[in-house]
């Protein structure tokens, strides 16, 4: 056996917009920023995921940082296999001359389309995959959360990541309805962006952005126990001289409004496609919220107050998606209908 794992390495990967996560042997052993950094003269990468990060925005015109994935799936081929490649180099770094092949579950998100889904399986196996498997988001959310996905009971899961939202109602080990929005942190960040260039005449840079979204981000305008004002700096659009200016929550809940309304009519449409058995099952157990979206301070209260049902944030909803890959990965031969 201990040789046939020699052989053989089990990997279940969250290839998400934002950050990519790989769970091997029950562990995180990955958790980067879904960028690779290329080489404009030779086509090589040169850095995939933190060290890439720290080089978006900053680059010359020799380097460019790309992110694969766009929406949710696969935008640039080439650059999303070499950074699979990268991220699997990290888990065995010593490794230099054998190769084990590779077993995979990889989540997507369940408004994908077959092409889509072809280019993730593509990718997965250019980057050295022998089997590859593929799970639904929201379904991995829910298995990651603790939820017994096989009962005949319903559960409603919204899982908010880099690039889309996804609203999914499961019953009996599959997805009743579901909702999937290509609005999520992503959009939360340009619409800060926007904010900052309209209302303060100051341009700022993507990830400045995010630290903005991460520091005082909120999705309603009054807070319980608000965050301390933030301050920012960017480029001042009348003179082109860097500036800087403090913004508050309640500047940043007015322009993440527009977004999470549109998240707000997803949830309240998949709920109106919810046979009324289930129905009635989301009521008592609420709604789970997962990903990366579920930390803006504020959203379970907001949707609650918009849904009149009671809405509970997943423990570490960053890693609930990959954490529930990995449960199907262990028993695969449980869940291998779940696998689309």
């Amino acid at each position: 056996m201990a040789l046939f794992d020699f052989l053989t390495q089990e990997i279940a990967i969250d290839l998400g917009t934002a950050n990519t996560l790989i769970i091997h042997n029950d562990k995180v052993v990955v958790d980067e920023p879904s960028i690779v950094a290329m080489d404009r003269t030779t086509g090589k990468i040169i850095a995939v995921g933190k060290v890439a990060m720290q080089m978006h925005g900053k680059t010359h015109d020799n380097i460019k940082t790309i992110r694969p994935l766009k929406d949710g799936v696969i935008a640039d081929f080439a650059a999303a296999e070499h950074m699979i490649r990268g991220m699997i180099k990290m888990i065995n770094p010593g490794r230099r001359f054998f190769n084990p092949s590779l077993k995979m579950v990889i989540c997507i998100p369940s408004g994908i389309t077959e092409v889509e889904k072809r280019a993730v399986r593509d990718s997965a196996e250019h980057a050295g995959a022998k089997e590859v498997y593929l799970i639904h988001e929201p379904m991995a959310a829910a298995i990651g959360i603790g939820i017994d996905v096989e009962e005949p009971m319903g559960n409603m899961v919204i899982d908010i990541g880099g690039g889309t939202s996804e609203i999914a109602v499961i019953a009996l080990a599959g997805i009743v309805c579901d909702q999937s929005l290509r609005v999520a942190g992503d959009a939360f960040t340009s619409d800060v962006l926007e904010y900052m260039r309209r209302q303060h005449n100051i341009m700022i840079g993507e990830r400045s952005a995010e630290r903005i979204k991460i520091e005082v981000g909120s999705a309603l305008p009054e807070l319980e126990n608000p965050p301390s004002d933030f301050a920012i700096h960017g480029r001042d659009l009348m003179t082109g001289i860097p500036k800087e200016i403090i913004v508050n929550y309640t500047e940043i809940a007015h322009a993440l409004d527009k977004s999470i309304s549109k998240i707000e009519e997803a949830i309240l449409k998949a709920l109106e496609l919810t046979p009324p058995e289930l129905s009635a099952d989301i009521y008592r157990t609420g709604i789970y919220l997962t990903g990366g979206g579920a930390l803006l301070r504020g959203l379970d209260k907001r949707i609650s107050i918009k849904t009149k049902l009671p809405v509970k944030i997943a423990e570490d909803p960053l890693r609930a998606v990959v954490r529930g890959t990995g449960i199907a990965l262990k028993n695969i031969e449980r869940f291998k209908f779940l696998m689309p």
